[in-house]
């Protein structure tokens, strides 16, 4: 993909698939499939101006797997890819990845 960076507080959002075989084992097709209301964020903007023309950085970067509204954005498409362009406002969570502040019992023998 060439170089695309976001205007203000808008961010570039890949659409992170989501499992196709459901718990039961029941396989839907593509067709009656939603749309992923998951993504990575691919590119971002410099951020909004306040009133006083302070640049305000995003909450967002690169490289963050983010929840957003089944709405949002814009679907453009790159390089025969397809993304969204959406405000920051449009991020409803950062999805934080790994085990942090997990607390494990250990099992008594």
């Amino acid at each position: 993909m060439g170089k695309v960076r976001p205007l203000g507080d808008r961010i570039l959002v890949k659409r992170l698939e989501e499992e196709e075989i459901m718990k039961g084992g029941i396989i839907i097709p593509d067709t009656a499939k939603e749309k992923p209301q998951r993504g990575e964020v691919v590119a971002v903007g410099l951020g909004r101006l306040d009133d006083d023309g302070k640049r305000i950085p995003l909450d967002v970067k690169e490289g963050d797997n983010i929840l957003f509204g089944k709405y949002a954005g814009n679907e453009v498409t790159i390089d025969d890819e397809e993304y969204l362009i959406m405000r920051e406002d449009d991020v409803l969570a950062v999805v934080e990845s790994g085990k942090a502040g997990r607390k494990t019992e250990k099992k008594k023998s």
